[in-house]
């Protein structure tokens, strides 16, 4: 059995994602991170970075129980732990890790300055805004490329695909139309679409 501590975020969706796709048994532990569930002492335990998601897996490697922070790092272990949704030979693994990693160092950090200065900062800042926002619709352009002849960002659907999804998710808070990326709109449909993953998206509700 998995232990999942998330919440209803972004990152926090990944996992859940994952564990639903991968079909993996698992219990959900909220962390309200409004009301500072990340801080408490029981939490740093398994999160020194006081971050969601964390998993526990009872039966890690050699058996044992195994944590697992950060939320790329989640989608990779489950991949390997259960051999889905990521390839096994070299050229085709590195291209879904190629675009985790576009996700984790441009998607998720840009996106989530968008939705802080634009939702949350106590007073508007409109440099911060034009220059998130700008490089925010880059990113989309990004996207829309590399979906261009493709169904997927990486061969068949993957961890890259389940990864970038619970931002794009947040398109209305990034005042970004998606008929204006018709591929990333495609690819964005056809993921939401999917049982497993609509339930992922649900479950750190």
């Amino acid at each position: 059995m998995i232990e999942l501590y998330t919440w209803k975020t972004s990152n926090g969706r990944k996992a859940s994602i994952m564990l639903e796709e991968c079909g993996l048994p698992y219990n959900v532990h909220p962390i309200n991170i409004g009301q500072g569930d990340q801080f408490k002492p029981e939490y740093v335990a398994l999160n020194p970075n006081s971050k969601i998601p964390t998993i526990v897996d009872a039966e890690g490697p050699g058996g044992k129980p195994y944590t697992v922070i950060e939320s790329g790092a989640i989608l990779m272990y489950l991949a390997e732990k259960t051999g889905k949704f990521m390839p096994t030979e070299m050229a085709a693994r590195y291209e879904v890790i190629q675009w985790v990693m576009f996700q984790m160092g441009g998607i998720g950090p840009i996106f989530g300055q968008v939705h802080h200065f634009k939702r949350a900062a106590k007073e508007e800042v409109p440099y911060a805004i034009e220059r998130y926002s700008t490089e925010c619709r880059r990113l989309y352009g990004v996207l829309n490329k590399r979906l261009e002849g493709r169904e997927y960002l990486a061969g068949d659907v993957s961890i890259a695909d389940f990864c970038t999804l619970p931002w794009v998710f947040r398109h209305d808070w990034q005042e970004v139309d998606l008929d204006e990326f018709p591929n990333v709109k495609r690819w964005y449909d056809a993921l939401m679409a999917r049982p497993a993953l609509s339930r992922g998206m649900d479950i750190p509700k």
